[in-house]
């Protein structure tokens, strides 16, 4: 049964349930035969804080057969070689995942789909020949990895408070600067380097931005520290230095000095993503709260029965209904052409909340269970916690809607 009157075409849903088949027969079988290394987060990373070897290999094992299967690459485009399948397949195939994974198994089910911060995507679709030839073949069958380098220590959200700097010498460039926050650094074959190419003019606020795609074995590049975040014993994330790293003119992605809308592309997809991932966290969570409810007896009677246990779940599964429609249509709008800035700020920004407090109660309908490390629930709030954060913060989406709609964008 679907709540979507037509939401999805017959082979979208068809590719939907290749992707669950797909997840349970791959990640969670993998997961589930390695439960000494998954039950115990912290025996899935080393010393340093990067994941042990034994999860990388996983890891790499599941976007082998996954590219083999179709569905690694289903939304890279024609022109790289993928699918082209567009933003409404992403959404579904990401919502689909997280609702099969949970809280629990997401660690290898985040390696089915190519996400566009690790792996190959329409971000890459104005890499030079030479660049096509020699990186992208890796990246398309999931033996390598990337990383998308443009948060800096003094520059998150503002972007052009960045200070890495790609100096011209001779037909190419040298960079100098650092990173922060650049998911899946520790461990990626290739870093999208973000650096300012023409100094911004004063007072105007304006500055040439490129993109380089840099060997992470290059001269010069360093994983300074992985961060570690939550009382984690590791973590995805580094801070990274690059100290007059050497590129080429093949290395340059898309012009020089327009680097800033690659990266929105980015951006874009991260925030369809994001609210994949919590309207398929908060769909999870419902089903197993009012699974939980119809068995769980307190003063003689299941606490299904009882408006205070059920209310607030019905509210998160109409919240949640409500940010899986956002989410289609802003998918139908960017695979029409259509910008939909707005759009796309406010499903972020509703999705993120609606899908953390949809965990919250289904954590509350538990009770002192919701909170245990069988349930995987707090692994799940913590993880829709960060989502306030990543590919654009709940103010900064505020402030992209109101700028819209100040605009004249007022269409609701």
């Amino acid at each position: 049964m679907t709540a979507l009157a037509d939401a999805y075409s017959e082979d979208l849903v068809a590719v939907r349930d290749g992707v669950d088949a797909f997840v349970r027969a791959e990640v969670i079988d993998r997961i589930d035969g390695h439960a000494a290394l998954f039950d115990e987060a912290h025996r899935q990373y080393k010393e340093d804080g990067r994941f042990h070897p034994d999860v990388l290999q996983l890891m790499k094992e599941v976007r082998l057969a996954a590219s083999r299967a179709g569905y690694y690459n289903m939304c890279v485009p024609e022109s790289l070689g993928g699918a082209g399948m567009g933003y409404l397949a992403w959404f579904a195939a990401w919502e689909q995942i997280f609702k099969t994974c949970g809280g629990k198994y997401f660690v290898l089910g985040e390696m089915v789909l190519a996400h566009w911060a690790t792996g190959p995507s329409e971000v890459l679709a104005r890499l030079t020949p030479e660049a096509r030839e020699s990186m992208l073949p890796g990246l398309m069958s999931g033996e390598h990895t990337m990383c998308f380098g443009m948060s800096e220590p003094g520059a998150g959200s503002d972007a052009m408070m960045m200070k890495t700097r790609a100096v011209a010498d001779g037909d190419g460039w040298r960079i100098s600067g650092n990173k922060i926050w650049t998911t899946n650094s520790p461990y990626a074959d290739y870093c999208i380097v973000f650096a300012v190419t023409k100094p911004e003019v004063p007072g105007q606020r304006k500055a040439g931005i490129s993109a380089f795609l840099v060997p992470t074995t290059s001269p010069g590049f360093t994983v300074q520290k992985v961060i570690r975040m939550w009382g984690h014993a590791g973590g995805n994330e580094a801070l990274l230095a690059l100290d007059d790293v050497r590129v080429e003119k093949s290395q340059l992605v898309g012009e020089l000095d327009k680097g800033f809308a690659i990266a929105m592309m980015g951006v874009n997809l991260g925030r369809l993503y994001n609210a994949a991932r919590a309207v398929g966290l908060g769909r999870w969570s419902l089903e197993m709260a009012f699974d939980y409810a119809k068995i769980r007896h307190a003063f003689g009677k299941p606490i299904s029965e009882y408006q205070g246990v059920t209310f607030p779940l019905v509210d998160s599964a109409a919240e949640v209904h409500a940010a899986h429609l956002m989410a289609v249509n802003v998918g139908k709008l960017l695979d029409s052409g259509q910008p939909a800035r707005k759009e796309l700020s406010m499903t972020k920004l509703y999705a993120m909340q609606v899908g953390a407090r949809a965990v919250d109660r289904a954590m509350q309908a538990h009770g002192a269970m919701g909170f245990t490390n069988e349930m995987h629930l707090a692994q799940a709030y913590l993880l829709l916690r960060i989502l306030n954060i990543a590919d654009g913060t709940n103010e900064i989406l505020r402030r992209t809607i109101a700028k819209e709609m100040l605009g004249g964008d007022v269409d609701l």
